[in-house]
């Protein structure tokens, strides 16, 4: 059993490593300030083919698999950029990826190039403020009007809707009680991001402030009949295509800011001099280090676990979210450490490691909950009785 890199992936892995270098601390940071979302990445990645890695190659993506995407996503989170480049262009690796398998070749044709190009955005919007992990509780309503839509709701934590031109979006179609199961009556669109009967809200955050999150509040937005994924009524089963990849992408991005905290803590404990030493011949610095690098090792073999399991179109559930959970912990003790191991310089933004730990954060919480995944892998796996 072979866990190395093949040459494809490795030139995968360099040749995003040379778009990012073009990125470095000092334009991040600026990011983190002010906010500006990073235009010029996107289009970088974009322009180098990255936005379709996982894209049917007869629409202009690479035709690749989840594994490529997740060696993709580590890359960049172990740069400069973190969690601000990932998010990024995280959505355009799994949002997409129901028009992939659902969509009609006329859909295709029509959305994916303009998004593999980067000369469109689009925004994820399934969250709501009374339903949170719960979706089968969603309001949002799309009503039948002539041979499309008219839909009306909320959404919250809808990241970069202010740049977004697109938007994929979740909502009834048949009220749940008259539904023979909560997850029917749902239906997924992929339609214009209308400004007109959507106010954009941007929530203020404790990181990754270059990446907008949004809540969104819907008025008549009409959207065609021909915008619709897949039936309808089955919009639900569409976007389970999406959760499991990414879920393992967060994993990945988790592992690679862990893993850059980590370096930036080892060249500072190598650099560091108090009592006439480095710090990092101290074993009280050492042993955490070298504690996390291999905590990290384990999470990226359990990513390519799930990414390989979903590539094989095996079932991936359970690593996918096992996977996302360990890596996300992991990382946010290494971010940590690292921080620590910077003692009051930890505290510094020249020194990076405090916007690593803020941004690392966010994998803990999102897409689920660390306590809905153990609740899953207790019942789908071990089967013990569904707690909630």
């Amino acid at each position: 059993m072979d866990f190395s890199l093949n040459q494809e992936q490795q030139a995968i892995a360099e040749a995003v490593g040379k778009i990012i270098s073009g990125f470095d601390e000092s334009y991040w940071l600026e990011r983190d300030r002010t906010g500006e979302f990073p235009h010029d990445f996107h289009m970088a990645m974009a322009e180098g083919g990255w936005l379709g890695i996982a894209m049917p190659e007869a629409h202009g993506g690479a035709g690749l698999g989840l594994t490529e995407a997740a060696i993709m996503m580590r890359t960049i989170a172990d740069s400069p950029g973190a969690m601000a480049a990932c998010s990024a262009i995280h959505m355009n690796i799994f949002g997409p990826h129901a028009i992939v398998v659902f969509g009609t070749e006329e859909q295709k044709q029509r959305w994916l190039p303009p998004l593999i190009a980067g000369e469109t955005k689009a925004c994820f919007a399934v969250t709501e403020p009374d339903a949170g992990l719960d979706t089968t509780n969603i309001r949002t309503r799309a009503e039948k009007d002539g041979n499309g839509y008219v839909i009306n709701g909320r959404k919250i934590w809808t990241s970069t809707a202010q740049v977004a031109d697109k938007i994929v979006l979740l909502a009834r179609t048949t009220p749940r009680e008259d539904c023979a199961k909560p997850t029917d009556g749902m239906s997924l669109f992929y339609a214009d991001l209308d400004r007109g009967a959507v106010e954009v809200r941007e929530i203020e955050k404790m990181g990754r402030k270059a990446v907008d999150s949004n809540e969104l509040f819907i008025d008549g937005l009409k959207v065609s009949g021909e915008d619709m994924i897949g039936e309808e009524g089955k919009g639900f089963a569409c976007l389970l295509h999406s959760l499991n990849p990414e879920r393992v992408l967060v994993a990945a991005e988790a592992i690679g800011i862990g893993q850059q905290a980590l370096g930036r803590a080892v060249q500072y404990a190598k650099e560091r001099v108090v009592f006439g030493r480095p710090i990092g011949q101290n074993q009280a610095i050492q042993h955490p280090l070298a504690e996390s690098w291999s905590e990290l090792e384990a999470a990226w073999l359990l990513t390519l676990k799930a990414a390989s399991l979903y590539d094989q179109e095996a079932p991936s559930g359970p690593f996918a979210n096992a996977a996302k959970y360990y890596a996300s912990e992991i990382a946010f003790k290494a971010c940590e450490r690292a921080l620590m191991a910077h003692g009051g310089m930890g505290y510094a933004k020249e020194f990076h490691v405090e916007r690593l730990f803020r941004e690392v954060l966010i994998t803990r919480i999102a897409p689920v909950s660390r306590e809905l995944i153990l609740s899953h892998i207790a019942e789908k796996v071990l089967g013990l009785p569904k707690s909630y």
